[in-house]
């Protein structure tokens, strides 16, 4: 647990950096743009990129902290074992899915980009750093349920 509480404060502090720099960007946009009249080139790709990153940290966040949107229909008929067995068997799915879809298809991804060598247009940074937040994430979201289903919770 010890382990899990400095990851979350980690992320969640960079969580916030992450949206300190997207509000200072879109303030930076604004004033280029009604103030100066010329608006910045860089900052709608920028908060573009920083968005992906906040949404899927975001919920590797989330997921550690147990606050994700569910259905509780079924789990509030089935008693404390069933409870735990369907929590059990939700995580595992939850843990497949990462394992094969963020972490082996964003690893992918991550690499067709890279060789590639394609950038983006207005930042002219290697798009392969901004996909990466997705292995990253499904990493993260697999520590949690591993963790989830190793406490029993």
């Amino acid at each position: 647990m010890i382990l899990r509480n400095k990851i979350d404060k980690v992320l969640g502090t960079v969580l916030a950096i992450i949206m300190a720099v997207m509000v200072v960007n879109v303030l930076w946009q604004v004033f280029t743009r009604f103030v100066v009249g010329s608006p910045s080139s860089f900052t709608d790709e920028l908060a573009r990129y920083l968005m992906i990153w906040v949404g899927v940290l975001g919920a590797a966040y989330i997921s550690g902290k147990r606050m994700h949107v569910a259905i509780d229909i079924l789990p509030t008929r089935l008693n404390k074992k069933g409870q735990l067995r369907l929590k059990t068997i939700s995580n595992s799915i939850i843990i497949l899915f990462c394992f094969f879809a963020m972490i082996i298809g964003g690893l992918r991804l991550v690499y067709i980009t890279f060789t590639l060598e394609q950038y983006s247009p207005a930042l002219q940074i290697p798009l392969a750093v901004v996909y990466l937040v997705i292995p990253i994430s499904g990493v993260l979201i697999m520590y949690y349920k591993v963790s989830d289903i190793l406490n029993k919770q």
